[in-house]
């Protein structure tokens, strides 16, 4: 089932910071939002669908599982963000982390030894080093699926003014707006306003015909459209089942040099790579990392409702971060996703190129 899911007003997906009313900090949204977002709204929705009773327990855990155990052949791609543009989905992905601004175009960084005399006889990781000064660009820049495996395969991206009036590339205001909205908290008790307990909340408010695309396997039953709560606050989405192309498959067997691509977050128990270095848990083969252009960690933690506690924060690796890898003789996938924790929900979804 592949659904394409538009706002009914402004979303709400805030970050793993602990955040109330008078704190010194502003509640953040992130968007696309956590793929645990997307499989908690999935799941409540299909016991709609299903006329669970939301007080049966076992029903409810025998239809869509529980916080820890997913029900059989449960899978989610996704999110993404996607354009409804005529008959066709576009949809759109970090800058690779990898990529540098020269002229009209962007980049891709290639692994290299650094200078001799820093080596000093000992392992040292492989450097990433543009061949000339990159440009600074601050902007944040959203990559079509059409380009980003261009990217992939060649190591180069249009940046000129035609690649974003035709949708190739595309900036945030292009795809969506962040809202800043001010409250006050009130009084459980008399719910009258409490002085001094002033917040400040960031919504995200997509542009007309931009919304969310994502693939779901193992729910069955739904109507073709409707409508579901989605979000922080109670706002709601629009869902439509269209066609859309499959993911992408992985290259088989994979290059001599070939890298990682991350088009969700992915979660290693040492932050930026597996336990002990272990990158043989994901591939056939023997491989080996040379680097890696990773972004800002991103922390997500959340509420459970079940056993009514807060969830540890973790953190998380952020989706357009890249890893260098060689292979030494034959080397595959063992699966369509790299990440330690999450796979069934979309955590870890990744795209492969040459470098």
């Amino acid at each position: 089932m592949k659904l394409f899911l538009e706002p009914m007003d402004v979303w709400l997906f805030r970050d793993g910071r602990p955040f109330d009313a008078g704190s010194d900090h502003r509640a953040e949204s992130l968007f696309p939002p956590p793929p645990s977002v997307i499989q908690g709204a999935l799941r409540s929705y299909h016991l709609v669908v299903k006329g669970i009773d939301l007080c049966d327990k076992a029903a409810i855990e025998a239809t869509v599982g529980t916080s820890t155990r997913y029900p059989p052949g449960f899978r989610v791609l996704g999110p993404f963000i996607a354009r409804l543009v005529e008959d066709r989905l576009p949809l759109y992905f970090p800058l690779p982390a990898d990529a540098f601004k020269d002229g009209d175009r962007f980049l891709a960084l290639c692994p290299k030894m650094p200078p001799a005399e820093l080596q000093a006889g000992i392992p040292t990781p492989m450097w990433l080093l543009p061949e000339k000064e990159p440009e600074k660009f601050e902007e944040r820049v959203w990559v079509s699926l059409t380009a980003l495996l261009e990217y992939l395969e060649r190591g180069e991206l249009k940046a000129d003014d035609a690649a974003y009036s035709s949708g190739y590339l595309a900036r945030p205001g292009d795809l969506y707006i962040r809202e800043n909205r001010m409250g006050i908290r009130l009084r459980p008790d008399t719910r009258t306003t409490e002085e001094g307990a002033l917040y400040e909340v960031e919504f995200i408010r997509p542009k007309p015909d931009v919304g969310l695309f994502v693939e779901v396997h193992g729910l069955d039953g739904w109507p073709l459209e409707g409508f579901m709560r989605f979000g922080g606050e109670g706002h709601g989405a629009r869902f439509r089942q269209i066609d859309a192309p499959d993911w992408p498959p992985p290259l088989d067997p994979l290059p001599e040099r070939f890298k990682v691509y991350f088009a969700t977050l992915a979660y290693f128990e040492e932050g930026w790579q597996p336990r002990n270095g272990d990158w043989g848990q994901f591939f056939e083969g023997v491989v080996e990392l040379q680097a890696a252009a990773i972004g800002r960690y991103i922390a997500l933690g959340g509420y459970d409702l079940a056993r009514d506690f807060h969830k540890p924060a973790r953190r998380y690796l952020p989706p357009g971060s890249v890893y260098f890898f060689t292979a030494k003789g034959k080397a595959r996938l063992k699966s369509e996703t790299i990440t330690e924790d999450g796979a069934e929900i979309g955590f870890g979804q990744i795209l492969i190129g040459r470098w």
